[in-house]
């Protein structure tokens, strides 16, 4: 396989990372926007998309910057290959040409969002039929952590997600737990939601995010924050019986305090299980599960529009 990548940040690299563990053999390209850019291993640096020449890309994934995806998205489409995008799609919802110029061209996309392939979540997936008859009465999804910590000897406060103009915010980096419950449940009724920049961390962007997602038998709280030390990532479904904690961080799930799940998966795992199942949308040409019209209904829900 031939592969595109435009973003060779952390992201990218755990995508060619995850190419490479399942086959040793792809020729990855890197576009970048940098003369005379660092080499990264495995990986051949181009600086303009002529530079492929008679190279026939197999897909292209984008990786860099959210404000960028959109520019990133339009260029790729003359070379008519299916698109892995990194999630959220982009940072702000002025895609309507675009979105119509992808579905007039038929091109296969996906947006990543590699938490529908943890264990724990897949899990409330599978069994979601069988829960149904339950009463759920509420639902209940955090993530907090500390942004200075993200990025090892990094000035966060230089990095895309602390700045707004670069497309950063809780809102949209922390995009998975709006994900998951568009996946789990749908688009909702109505959202509410509180979206602020004034905690101690004295950032542009976005660090605190409040949601209420209105669905007809139940409502879905989601606290998204950059500021908490002691990080949390967990689902809670309140059902009239029992009440189920997903801890997204341990891949763990009690009901009642009793144990019903456990995996030893890591998040590296979920990365390659991503990317074999996108191999596996390019050969098969099956439909994808997460869209570019899925992911900008996900978008709409985290901009509260």
């Amino acid at each position: 396989m031939k592969v595109l990548l435009l973003g060779l940040g952390s992201i990218g690299k755990r995508h060619v990372a995850a190419i490479k563990t399942l086959d040793t053999q792809t020729e990855i390209y890197a576009l970048r926007s940098q003369p005379n850019a660092d080499s990264y291993p495995g990986v051949t640096n181009i600086y303009a998309l002529a530079d492929l020449g008679d190279v026939t890309v197999d897909f292209a994934i984008i990786a860099n910057p959210t404000a960028e995806h959109k520019t990133s998205i339009a260029s790729l489409l003359p070379l008519k290959c299916p698109l892995l995008i990194e999630k959220p799609l982009h940072a702000t919802l002025d895609l309507a040409e675009l979105l119509e110029q992808i579905a007039e061209q038929g091109t296969l996309t996906y947006v990543a969002c590699n938490l529908r392939f943890l264990d724990c979540l897949v899990y409330v997936k599978n069994h979601e039929a069988e829960l149904r008859p339950k009463r759920l009465n509420e639902v209940n999804a955090y993530c907090g952590s500390y942004l200075p910590d993200w990025r090892a000897g990094q000035d966060f406060r230089k990095s895309y997600s602390a700045n707004a103009e670069q497309g950063g915010g809780v809102h949209i980096d922390l995009i998975h737990e709006l994900d998951y419950l568009y996946w789990l449940w749908g688009m909702p009724e109505q959202v509410k939601s509180t979206l602020r920049h004034r905690s101690s961390l004295a950032i542009s962007a976005i660090d605190y995010a409040n949601y209420t997602l209105e669905y007809p038998d139940f409502a879905a709280n989601v606290v998204l924050n950059y500021y908490r030390r002691d990080a949390r990532r967990t689902l809670e479904l309140v059902f009239d019986d029992e009440t189920w904690l997903v801890d997204l961080r341990a891949n763990r799930i009690t009901c009642n305090g009793r144990e019903i799940m456990a995996s030893t998966q890591t998040v590296a795992d979920t990365y390659i299980l991503q990317m074999q199942y996108f191999i596996q949308l390019v050969q098969g040409n099956q439909p994808s599960f997460n869209t570019v019209d899925d992911a900008y209904n996900v978008l709409k829900i985290s901009l509260g529009l």
